[in-house]
């Protein structure tokens, strides 16, 4: 065993030598005898698996010096499995993690490494903002790197010719969505005769996380988002304030007229996405852009027009800041035994930032899935983008067309007007006071306080609670332990605000 060990501290150290000797933007150099650095990497699946081998997969692979295995696990089932890995130890060199309950535990527990005091020495890494960072830290500390995604990623997609069929614009106030929902579900906008199409679709997700449909709703007519605090430091959870309440009455009205999917409370994201792309639903709070529902609609309806406006609510512009990632890449200890190694993989996720890194996570490969047509570059293929590329990029660091891009993609005017509000959000998020604040008892029971709340508003909509049975859930959350939640918050608040 101790020559195995040995073996291996030398094979890292060799491969260390070996990248640290490559110059930024060129291909890692292997000397003679070197091997690639062996590294797995557990991440969600996007879409289709990637085949095994392909040209994208096998650049990174010679570009990063690495012998690249990716585990990738389903969406519906990654956190179940990670937690699984996490309390086994039985983790890869690369994992990305969710900031959640668990993972908060495992960090302060020591179980993957805090990489926060070597970020400074990666380039691209560094040249990220510091609220990226911030935004995963766990006590101060900053135990990964971001997936990184926008901080205002929210705008409002809809079907802009069901819209101008019935007379209407894009709703504001509670009283819009309401009329809204209900002219799209009852006036046959697309002239089938049947009463079979809806507004919004929403899916047993819509009350968590940080793209939360009902949230993103509350937020735009005044809300907060997940959490108030006050001048004194107290803290109020979102369910507890009148504009998110007035927003569930809202949904609750919608769901006894028939206005939504009956079937909301158990039905899972990628149905609901077949219901918009199917041409039965009209508006949705998206992170992506709306020239991709475009494309995917108009192969079932080829008439159908996408647009895309700010979330707006009676206050203006107001949508929820969101944490700026996707999840965060973490390196676990007991997988990555030396700092040396620790420091090659984060070698190998500083590299995937560079230019030509960049360009291959974001564009694909040139001349099969894009092609340089002077001042931009143009998509070949947004098919083979979506199930070839798209896997990569979104589940390695990189910040698209914003960092290391040489060139822009040229894109339909709806792509552009899309990343054009999402680049204005940042001047209209709403933050999340509590987002990395420290809890005792959200870390041991953050979870199962979140679903007493989450479930009870469930029930609230479908009519099997009153609004007192719903009042009477928020108590019962206050003596469980959500009085005790609100007061470590204000302590951590408090602690770093001095």
């Amino acid at each position: 065993m101790k020559k195995k060990v040995h073996l291996l501290s030398a094979s890292v150290m060799t491969a260390a030598l070996v990248l640290s000797a490559c110059g930024a933007g060129k291909e890692a150099a292997v000397l003679d005898g070197s091997k690639p650095y062996s590294l797995k990497y557990v991440v969600n699946q996007v879409g289709e698996i990637p085949t095994k081998g392909n040209e994208i997969e096998k650049a990174i692979m010679e570009y990063t010096n690495t012998d690249l295995n990716i585990q990738w696990i389903p969406a519906s089932a990654y956190d179940e499995k990670v937690n699984v890995m996490i309390a086994s130890e039985e983790l890869p060199q690369l994992i990305k993690l969710g900031y959640n309950p668990t993972t908060i535990g495992a960090l302060k527990n020591g179980q993957f490494w805090e990489v926060g005091p070597f970020i400074k020495d990666y380039p691209n890494l560094a040249a990220q903002s510091e609220e990226f960072y911030q935004n995963i830290s766990v006590n101060g500390k900053i135990y990964g790197v971001p997936l990184f995604r926008d901080l205002g990623r929210a705008t409002l997609h809809y079907r802009k010719d069901w819209l101008d069929t019935l007379g209407l614009q894009a709703p504001v106030t509670l009283d819009d969505w309401y009329n809204v929902m209900k002219a799209i579900a009852k006036k046959d906008p697309d002239k089938n005769g049947k009463d079979d199409t809806y507004g919004l679709v929403f899916d047993k997700k819509y009350n968590q996380e940080a793209a939360s449909t009902l949230t993103r709703l509350a937020v735009s007519q005044g809300a907060p988002n997940k959490w108030a605090v006050d001048e004194e430091g107290n803290f109020t959870p979102e369910f507890m304030t009148e504009p998110y309440f007035e927003t569930m009455k809202l949904v609750k009205r919608l769901y006894e007229e028939g206005l939504i999917n009956q079937d909301f409370a158990v039905v899972d994201t990628s149905e609901i996405d077949k219901l918009y792309e199917s041409g039965r639903a009209g508006i949705r709070f998206s992170g992506g852009n709306a020239q991709s529902w475009q494309d995917k609609v108009i192969k079932n309806v080829p008439e159908a027009v996408i647009d895309v406006a700010p979330v707006t609510g009676p206050e203006g512009r107001r949508l929820p800041g969101e944490t700026g990632n996707a999840g965060f890449l973490a390196i676990p200890k007991k997988t990555v035994k030396t700092e040396e190694e620790m420091k090659l993989i984060l070698k190998f996720v500083d590299q995937l930032m560079d230019p030509e890194m960049a360009t291959l996570l974001v564009k694909g490969v040139e001349n099969k899935h894009w092609k340089d047509a002077g001042d931009v570059t143009e998509v070949l293929d947004r098919d083979a983008d979506l199930k070839e590329v798209k896997p990569y990029r979104d589940t390695m660091p990189n910040r698209n067309e914003n960092y290391n891009i040489e060139k822009l993609a040229k894109q339909p005017d709806l792509f552009r007007k899309s990343q054009k509000f999402v680049k204005e959000n940042d001047e209209f998020i709403v933050p999340n006071p509590a987002l990395t604040l420290d809890s005792a008892i959200y870390s041991e029971r953050g979870k199962e306080l979140e679903l007493m709340t989450t479930d009870a508003q469930t029930k609230y909509i479908m009519g099997q609670i009153d609004e007192a049975g719903w009042q009477a859930a928020i108590e019962q959350w206050k003596k469980q332990g959500g009085n005790q939640l609100m007061a470590e918050y204000k302590e951590a608040y408090l602690n770093i605000n001095k």
